[in-house]
């Protein structure tokens, strides 16, 4: 079945840095569109990147747009999220997502920003 394990979250001062991962399995990870979803406190899940089966493309939700980066792996079945300049409104539940025939989620991890 469809798995998906993130790890790398944690606790940051403002202006650091964090590296996501996701491992997935279960499906062919080149045909997936991957993305990483988060959801603070008292707010609704929002998109905060998103790169296409082939990696070609890669998009970003407007206020993580040059702190940012989405890459994978096809040979590891890893997807990245490069996290630089981090502020406080970054603080959230990190959500792996794999789009292949349906809508697959991780169990997610937490990312803290505070001094």
């Amino acid at each position: 079945q469809v798995q998906l394990v993130e790890s790398g979250g944690g606790l940051v001062q403002p202006g650091g840095s964090l590296r996501l991962s996701c491992v997935a399995s279960g499906f062919t990870f080149s045909r997936a569109v991957m993305s990483w979803y988060r959801q603070a406190p008292g707010k609704e899940r929002e998109l905060v990147a998103r790169i296409t089966e082939t990696g070609g493309r890669t998009g970003y939700a407007d206020s993580v747009k040059g702190r940012f980066t989405i890459s994978s792996d096809n040979a590891k079945n890893t997807v990245y999220l490069q996290m630089n300049s981090l502020k406080p409104e970054d603080t959230a539940v990190y959500y792996c997502n794999a789009l292949i025939l349906g809508f697959y989620w991780g169990q997610g991890t937490q990312v803290t920003v505070s001094s």
